[in-house]
This record gives C-alpha cells, sequence and structure tokens, in this order.
C-alpha cells in the first residue's frame, strides 16, 4: 500500500495525512504493509516534503514580502540537489495576518534564499513557486542575487511590482556567477503568460488584495518590465513573457525563465522524481492519494492527478482521500481515480471538518480499507 498525497491545506501536512491514513488502514487490517511518500506540486508544502524523502534542513533569515526579516526553510540532498519554496520567503503566509501588499510586496527574500542555497552547496535546484504574496515579476529576487533596476536618475526603484513603472534600466551583467553552472528547474502547476487576460496579475492578483485599479497597474508595470528588460537581454525578454509559466507566482517565473535561465516543468513531475516516487510505485499494489480539495483545478498539475497518471500508466489502482469533493465520478475516472473519499461526508461543518481532519481522516480510511481490502 503506497500513500502519495499532498496536504490538507490548514488542516494537515502531507506527512500527517500518510500517518492518519495509515493508522485508519491498520485498524481494519492490522499489520499491512503501508509505505508513505508525501508529495508536492511545487507550492507551498514542498520544502517538507523534501524533507520527509530524506533531504537535509537548511534555514536561512531573509527578507519577507513587506521587508520585514522572516526565517524561511531549504532543503538540500548530499549530491547538490536543493529544493527551494518561493513561499517560504515570500508567500502569503510570511505576510501580517490580514494584511496584503499587492503594489509592493517583493521577492527579495527568495533570491536570498536562492543565494543560500548556492552557498550551501547546491549545483542544482528545484525552485517551487506559488502561494506568493508578490507580483513583481521576479525583480525583487534577482536584485537580491546581483541584478540592477534603475529609475532614470540611476537610483534603485523601490520594491514590488507597482514601482516597475518607472524603471528605466535593468542590467543582469552582476548576477551571482554560480548561477551560469546551477542547473535550475522552475516548477509550478502554473501555465500563465506574465501580462494580459490570463497573465499573472489578473488572475491571481485579486488573490492577493489587488483591486481592479491595482490589477491595471501591475500589468501596465510588468508590461514595461519586459520592454527595459528587452533592451538588456534581447527577445529572449519578449518569449520568455509568453512562455507556460511565465506567470507562475506573480511573474516569478518569469524572472527565473530570462534571469536564471531556468527550464519550466510541471511542479508534480519534477517533485515527483526527487522524492523517489517510482521505485517506491514499483512495489506498490495499491495506491492512495489526495490533497485537501479534490476539484476542477486538481486536474490540471495539481498533486493527485501526476500521482493517478503515474500509477496507471503502470497498471496499479488509485483511490484518494480529500476535505471536500468537488469532481464528479466521472472525471475522477478519467483522472485514473476509481474513487474518492471526502471528510465532508463525515462532517459536513467546514470548520469542525478542519479542526477534526484527523480523526475523521482515519475513519475514511478505514471504509476505504473495507471497500478495498478485506
Amino acid at each position: 500500500m503506497l500513500i502519495a498525497a499532498d496536504k490538507f491545506k490548514g488542516s494537515l501536512t502531507a506527512v500527517e495525512v500518510a500517518e492518519h491514513v495509515t493508522a485508519g488502514l491498520r485498524r481494519v487490517v492490522p499489520g499491512l504493509d503501508v509505505a508513505a511518500v508525501p508529495v508536492a506540486d511545487g507550492g507551498d508544502g514542498t520544502v517538507a516534503a523534501a524533507l520527509a524523502a530524506g533531504f537535509t534542513r537548511h534555514e536561512a533569515r531573509v527578507t519577507g514580502p513587506t521587508g520585514a526579516p522572516v526565517t524561511a526553510t531549504f532543503a538540500l540532498r548530499g549530491e547538490g540537489t536543493a529544493v527551494v519554496e518561493m513561499a517560504e520567503a515570500s508567500g502569503l503566509q510570511q505576510l501580517p495576518a490580514g494584511v496584503f501588499a499587492p503594489l509592493t510586496a517583493t521577492t527579495y527574500g527568495t533570491g536570498e534564499l536562492l543565494r543560500a542555497a548556492l552557498d550551501a552547496g547546491a549545483t542544482s535546484i528545484v525552485f517551487g513557486v506559488g502561494g506568493s504574496a508578490t507580483t513583481d515579476g521576479g525583480a525583487g529576487m534577482l536584485a537580491a542575487l546581483g541584478a540592477r533596476f534603475l529609475d532614470a536618475d540611476g537610483e534603485p526603484v523601490a520594491p514590488g511590482g507597482g514601482p516597475l513603472r518607472d524603471l528605466a534600466t535593468a542590467d543582469l551583467s552582476g548576477l551571482d556567477p554560480r548561477l551560469a553552472k546551477t542547473a535550475i528547474v522552475l516548477a509550478s502547476d502554473v501555465d500563465n503568460p506574465l501580462t494580459g487576460p490570463k497573465g499573472a496579475p489578473a488572475v491571481y492578483g485579486p488573490q492577493k488584495g489587488a483591486s481592479e485599479e491595482d490589477v491595471a497597474t501591475l500589468d501596465a508595470a510588468l508590461t514595461h518590465y519586459a520592454e527595459v528588460l528587452g533592451r538588456a537581454v534581447g527577445p529572449k525578454a519578449a518569449e520568455a513573457a509568453l512562455a507556460p509559466g511565465a506567470g507562475a507566482a506573480g511573474g516569478i517565473g518569469y524572472g527565473a525563465l530570462v534571469g536564471l535561465d531556468a527550464a519550466f516543468r510541471p511542479g508534480i513531475d519534477v517533485m515527483l522524481d526527487v522524492l523517489g516516487f517510482a521505485p517506491a510505485l514499483a512495489k506498490a499494489t495499491f495506491v492512495i492519494t489526495g490533497e485537501g480539495s479534490l476539484d476542477t483545478q486538481t486536474l490540471h498539475g495539481k498533486a493527485p492527478a501526476g500521482v493517478a497518471a503515474a500509477a496507471r500508466a503502470a497498471g496499479v489502482d488509485v483511490v484518494a482521500v480529500c476535505g471536500r469533493l468537488q469532481l464528479p465520478q466521472e472525471a475522477l475516472g478519467a483522472a485514473g481515480i476509481r474513487r474518492a473519499y471526502a471528510l465532508t461526508d463525515l462532517e459536513p461543518d467546514p470548520a469542525r471538518c478542519m479542526a477534526e481532519a484527523g480523526p475523521l481522516l482515519e475513519r475514511a480510511a478505514e471504509q476505504l480499507a473495507r471497500d478495498f481490502l478485506v
């Protein structure tokens, strides 16, 4: 039995999901052989999944999205592979409670976190992006790594996406030289372009507190940013703005593509490789996946869809556990998931369901075991 589930956001980590599912299964089938590979798709929880897979924990004190210092974690494996999660430094989780900064939040701390990974010996980096508080196109990140973004007076532009409207010149020649020797994979479940109706400001800005006026300001500022970068680095700046992943995490994907020569890959595909999912799957006869909400977004690159696709290719049955289920059975079946067990079926009240997610998940796992294992 292989448990390969993502976190239940707001209630259980991926490791805790595996622990509760295991407990429920073994109440029905004592001594059941269970293995767990907690998974993530590049968003928040990615470093935690890497640590559960045996990576070493490292911490760095970096600049948070509003400028206050925060402690951020990254993961490193012996041969030099690091997993860096931008949400650790520049995510919504690092904002003061209830306080958004859509125009001024910066990714500077993410650049500092990447530099800390290089200092620790990283020679390849899986850069997971998602859950950001920022819409600065990765300008802050690049500045922390040595790039210069100046206004017409030759002064550094202020932090955040809004001030990029004042950008006059960009100079990437001072980027940390170690980056040129480091393989960086941009791991994301988002394939949006940088700007436009499907761009970072329009689609994700409102989640970060941006008003309609803020969205228009940010879209114009990022468009200008890409134009100025084009003068600095040539046609690849315009090409990258339209590339899949450019709009990820407030456009930090764009900064990674242009400034770090990162290669974009769907986050779940990258993480399954990094976490050793294939060897675990080879030993499994049944897989349980899941996440907090199984919905239409799940089908577009989220962890359960990636796990189910890999398991189906190997001829292994998959069922899912989730907090709430918003997909019909036909959609589940098309994704390769035979059945899903939702906690809201056991406790309809959302607040109570989240508060009691662990015990409820054990009950769901008991029912799963009775349905499939006895």
